[in-house]
């Protein structure tokens, strides 16, 4: 995946979360925001299994310079990461009118209410504590983008 970019196409295991069984959410295309890559391939591969389109960046500024090319519908970011944090890269996607109503789920190790908080002073439309499961990051993409396609 050297574009940070990968498309569906992984077999779904026996047991799967709902989601899985119906690809209601095939097709949808996910952004995630993490300086770690074992957080990044994790999501990577929970998302691709669900059918979406994932499209990876490292930091803040990676993200936004990928986003306006592949126009994400959901966008997952991690609050402490180096240059440019989670909160700042969320208040910049929330001031481009273009992806103002671009669902970000915030993505924390930390689970306090001020962390909370300062999420949502800064646009964020969902919080998710870390280590996220599969179950966890299938169903914030499905409370916030379409479901059929």
């Amino acid at each position: 995946m050297e574009s940070g970019i990968a498309d569906a196409g992984l077999a779904v295991g026996a047991g799967g979360y709902s989601l899985l069984e119906n690809n209601a959410l095939s097709g949808v295309k996910v952004m995630v925001i993490d300086d770690s890559n074992t957080i990044r391939r994790s999501a990577e591969i929970f998302l691709l299994q669900a059918g979406c389109t994932v499209i990876l960046a490292e930091d803040g500024f990676d993200a936004l310079a990928k986003i306006t090319d592949h126009l994400p519908e959901l966008i997952f970011v991690d609050i402490m990461m180096p240059r440019l944090d989670g909160y700042q890269t969320c208040a910049l996607i929330k001031k481009n009118a273009r992806f103002h109503q671009t669902p970000v789920v915030m993505l924390s190790s930390k689970d306090g209410l001020f962390d909370r908080a300062r999420g949502r002073m800064v646009g964020s439309d969902q919080y998710l504590t870390k280590p996220f499961t599969k179950e966890s990051l299938l169903k914030a993409v499905a409370t916030h983008v379409r479901t059929t396609v």
